[in-house]
């Protein structure tokens, strides 16, 4: 019994030491991102990094030092208001970015093509946001205020980091010019898109739902020709009412085709739907 608890404990221990390098290694990726091509090419894609870009741009106030006079009230701010949920990860995290671009603020520019500065910019810090997310923190700024704005106004989560970035995004527009501000855009877009990439991965799988007249015998096919298990869920007719025995299975990519031949000797009128599994654990797949 003691060895057991030790084994959780060791477990729990290498489990939160993980995750602070998750935050530290993240934050420093987009500290990198940042001072190698996004500040260089004057794209403030949203968040208080790009409050920062403006700022220098305007004043030429140090970009990690304007950071940090936002991300430590924030912080604090997001604490007080929306209570200590967020805890020492995350302040770990907003401490450690503005630190990492002060560190790495004399780094060359990686690039002065400001399309190849957004795209690129974008993906090293959708890659970096990410980590830190996969450490279960975040790097602060403007997410605390977004979400503190959610608490007051009854606005989505989503709405208001929106009108926030998209704020930030207009003054880069105004600041410097309409170009950097569409710049902006697409850094803004192609972050969303690589955070969710790096939380979810490339989907590897389909998740195939069939409706059949022959359930037994689709199932059967499945197994013998493609090794894969099948779940069977009772289905009702919207319009006829009828119940029906709806067979659900994962299979990767390169099985699909062969699933799809399987269906179309057992059942060519069988109703198929097909949809992206990003992440599946379990026997056959990834393990938990």
């Amino acid at each position: 019994m003691r060895k057991n608890n030790k084994n959780k404990l060791l477990l729990s221990t290498n489990h939160n030491i993980s995750e602070y390098i998750y935050v530290l290694l993240g934050a420093f990726i987009v500290a990198l991102a940042f001072n190698g091509f996004l500040f260089p090419n004057q794209i403030a894609s949203g968040g208080v990094s790009g409050i920062s870009t403006i700022l220098y741009g305007l004043f030429g106030w140090n970009a990690g030092l304007v950071q940090y006079a936002f991300n430590i009230p924030l912080f604090i701010a997001g604490v007080l208001t929306l209570g200590k949920k967020f805890g020492i990860k995350s302040l770990v995290g907003t401490l450690a970015l503005p630190l990492f671009v002060i560190l790495t603020e004399d780094l060359a520019p990686l690039t002065s093509n400001p399309l190849l500065g957004s795209l690129f910019g974008g993906i090293v810090v959708g890659l970096g946001i990410g980590i830190v997310f996969k450490g279960n923190a975040s790097t602060g700024g403007t997410d605390l205020l977004a979400q503190i704005i959610t608490k007051y106004t009854g606005l989505s989560l989503g709405t208001s980091v929106l009108l926030i970035d998209g704020f930030v995004v207009l003054s880069a527009a105004i600041v410097f010019d309409v170009e950097k501000g569409l710049y902006a855009l697409i850094a803004l877009f192609v972050t969303t898109k690589t955070i969710d990439i790096v939380q979810l991965g490339f989907s590897q799988s389909k998740m195939v739902y069939i409706i059949t007249e022959k359930p037994e015998e689709m199932r059967q096919a499945i197994y013998s020709e493609i090794n894969r298990g099948v779940t069977k869920m009772p289905a009702f007719g919207g319009y006829t009412g009828e119940q029906r025995i709806m067979l659900m299975v994962v299979v990767y990519q390169t099985e699909f085709t062969k699933l799809k031949q399987v269906i179309k000797i057992v059942d060519p009128a069988a109703f198929v739907i097909v949809s992206d599994a990003y992440e599946v654990l379990g026997e056959g797949f990834k393990r938990v």
